[in-house]
């Protein structure tokens, strides 16, 4: 069966709009010479709590624990620069979702999912709030969701959804009069779970509110080692840092703690970044209203408007490679980028003028439940979290606030969670894990070539509750 993205796009068309794309993050290229610069540490230091990951989990955990104590004494450091990772280019979608969708956190918390649901609202409202207050520069726009269905078995899948009460549902004529794509069948409206935001300016503008707050932030400064020193923390990082706590909030680089390394592998992810679009070109596809859109695939694109009206268009490859390994090189996939731009113009035939400004790419740290794990070392007086697998710009204040109470010993609604308290199954060594992820991949795409069923592999995860279901 051939899909909507199978059929055929003019490779001139595609050519001629990718020609002059530049590489590189259109969020952090815009920033420009405006981006801040922190100094490197110059020497060993001591201090209450290091906090070890300049993104957004990390900038959040520094900026909460500064002001929950304001005579503490509080550091940053950052392997790179702030918000250089996964913080400076992603979709800027800040989903209430805490547990990657209803369904994920239906399936392994079903007694909890009430209360991860109202955490997460909160956790969105709070995050709104409190942007508000400090006064932070960050493009922030609650504007909704909108997943819509781009082939007939996914009218029923987001049916059932507004049946749940996940939103209201809108039919091929009622979607296209927001939104006009001819590949749309129906599509599911929930206004209040979802905003946009931009995201490098969130980072930097998150770093400023810590260095006002009181915090010390060190950038290019590794970070190669934790062990405990007596009754405090030693984390090498060029000069020795002791520290009386520590939260490591490193995303999807390699852990400093060996019990973690393999409860995540990193997959990558490619985006495409528009020219602005004029006025008339918008009113082609009548979009309005602004709101964020998702297709309904299990290989699904995600795409909104920035501040000045370019699309960002992403999603669709999710793309692992053997060995666990983060490399720059694999952000260069001509094929992949070649592949969004067909898909755009699919969707969108009335922007066959568009062309394409940016590409890039960039490792989500994925895990077997898809949302996040915490944990604790060196007798709590080390938190951690990871795998937030592409939803993570709105969790990691929830996971940043999470670990804060674990390393500080606090016992609170959060800690009580059986999210928080459980850990996903591991992925298995090499090449055992290359091997499931892309038969897992493969049988993904075969899922959405067969009108959404799924086969003996992807039956047994769901058995086995390693995720996997988009």
């Amino acid at each position: 069966m051939q899909t909507v993205f199978d059929r055929h796009v003019d490779r001139r068309l595609i050519d001629r709009s990718l020609s002059d794309s530049a590489f590189g993050s259109m969020w952090l290229a815009e920033l420009g010479a405006a981006r801040p610069q922190y100094p490197a540490l110059a020497g060993p230091l001591r201090c209450d709590l290091l906090v070890v990951g300049g993104g957004y989990t990390g900038l959040w955990t520094a900026l909460h624990a500064a002001q929950q104590d304001p005579s503490a004494s509080i550091v940053l450091i950052e392997a790179d620069r702030i918000g250089w990772a996964a913080s400076g280019r992603n979709g800027g979608f800040v989903d209430a979702s805490l547990t990657h969708g209803t369904e994920n956190g239906r399936s392994r918390w079903p007694d909890e999912l009430a209360e991860l649901e109202a955490l997460g609202l909160e956790n969105l409202d709070g995050m709104q709030d409190e942007i508000a207050r400090l006064g932070l520069d960050t493009e922030w726009e609650r504007t909704g969701m909108l997943s819509v269905a781009v082939e007939p078995h996914q009218v029923e899948w987001l049916r059932a959804a507004a049946d749940a009460g996940e939103g209201q549902f809108l039919t091929r004529d009622q979607v296209r009069a927001q939104l006009d794509s001819p590949t749309y069948l129906a599509g599911l409206f929930n206004p209040q779970t979802c905003a946009l935001v931009n995201p490098a300016k969130l980072a930097v503008e998150l770093a400023r509110a810590c260095t006002e707050a009181g915090v010390s932030i060190y950038e290019r400064c590794p970070a190669t080692a934790v062990r405990p020193v007596g009754a405090e923390i030693q984390v090498s990082a060029g000069h020795d840092i002791i520290a009386a706590r520590v939260v490591l909030a490193t995303n999807v680089f390699a852990s400093l703690l060996r019990r973690n390394r393999f409860h995540t592998v990193p997959v990558y992810d490619y985006v495409l970044g528009t020219e602005p679009l004029s006025g008339a070109q918008l009113d082609r596809i009548g979009w309005q209203a602004r709101q964020g859109v998702g297709d309904s695939g299990n290989q699904f694109h995600y795409y909104r408007l920035s501040a000045d009206n370019r699309i960002l268009w992403g999603g669709y490859d999710a793309v692992y490679h053997f060995g666990r390994r983060v490399d720059p090189s694999y952000e260069h996939r001509p094929r992949t980028y070649r592949r969004l731009a067909a898909h755009f113009f699919l969707t969108f035939p009335q922007l066959a003028d568009v062309r394409f400004d940016y590409h890039w790419a960039g490792a989500i740290d994925t895990n077997t439940r898809f949302c996040a794990h915490w944990g604790q070392a060196h007798r709590g007086r080390v938190a951690y979290v990871n795998g937030f697998t592409g939803l993570g710009v709105g969790a990691a204040r929830f996971a940043a606030d999470v670990c804060l109470d674990l390393v500080y010993g606090r016992q609170t609604a959060r800690t009580r969670l059986e999210m928080v308290r459980s850990k996903p199954l591991p992925f298995p060594p090499e090449p055992l894990a290359s091997v499931g992820i892309q038969a897992t991949r493969w049988s993904l795409d075969r899922a959405d070539h067969r009108s959404g069923r799924r086969n003996a592999i992807l039956k047994t995860l769901d058995r086995l509750g390693l995720g996997f279901d988009s």
